[in-house]
């Protein structure tokens, strides 16, 4: 199977454009990233024209996350800032080439309000892009309490009801698994609404390999599935270095 790294987790004593040439080194077959916005586009694209990598997706910016903001585009009262991290991450994902941008939702108090001000966020970018996917991604709330979407059936309701034909799910099976589990079944249900997958071990986010669900397995059931696109490998090493801990690769390539 395809295997894509997600830089936002690992090579991260790296720049982002050496992220991406160590990568192509230990034979991924794509990249993904969170938010690039302080490295020059020139050097990224630079990166990805010299090793071949797709470039798959990219995250707007999140706000303050010191002071406790994990997205902006559900908050009613920080619309403004919110289109300008749409515009700033579509912007940068034409500039490098990058094929999707996850649209992050941010913590709020679940209301009427802060559904409306996601939906309309969603359908500002995904008209404002429509040569991109415009990504949403159910998150786990042990990791990031007040989380506005955290269940599938919530983004499947999003999807269904706005319409839009660039307007996807990014499946984390690690956020999936913590929040419902079933994950077979989650993704036989919502199969054509899903336009990325990441995987990681649960419940420590470490390397795939162990856990409480057999990742290697499941992949493998995806692909007999006709799932045939990269895996994000958004996953946290357990000590510390990215390449130590890539023995879980040889079996997934199999």
């Amino acid at each position: 199977m395809q295997l894509s790294a997600n830089l936002g987790f690992l090579f991260t004593d790296l720049t982002l454009p050496d992220a991406i040439r160590a990568a192509k080194a230990q034979r991924f077959d794509a990249v993904e990233c969170h938010f690039p916005f302080d490295q020059p586009e020139a050097d990224v694209s630079a990166a990805l024209q010299e090793t071949g990598l797709p470039m798959l997706g990219l995250n707007t910016w999140p706000g303050d996350r010191g002071g406790g903001d994990f997205g902006l585009c559900a908050l009613p009262e920080r619309r403004e800032e919110a289109r300008a991290a749409m515009d700033q991450a579509i912007a940068y994902a034409r500039a490098i080439g990058c094929a999707a941008v996850h649209v992050m939702a941010g913590r709020t108090d679940g209301g009427a309000e802060a559904e409306a001000c996601f939906r309309e966020a969603l359908s500002y970018a995904c008209a404002a892009a429509p040569e991109l996917t415009i990504l949403i991604e159910p998150l786990n709330h042990r990791d990031v309490p007040g989380y506005h979407l955290v269940q599938m059936d919530h983004a499947a309701r999003i999807i269904d009801d706005l319409g839009h034909a660039n307007l996807r799910i990014m499946y984390d099976l690690y956020h999936a698994q913590i929040m419902r589990g079933d994950l077979n079944g989650q993704f036989t249900a919502h199969r054509d609404r899903i336009g990325h997958i990441q995987i990681a071990s649960a419940p420590d986010r470490g390397e795939p390999g162990q856990g409480e669900v057999d990742l290697l397995w499941l992949c493998r059931w995806l692909a007999d599935q006709g799932w045939d696109r990269p895996i994000g490998a958004e996953y946290k090493p357990r000590q510390g270095d990215t390449v130590a801990g890539l023995g879980w690769m040889a079996a997934f390539r199999d």
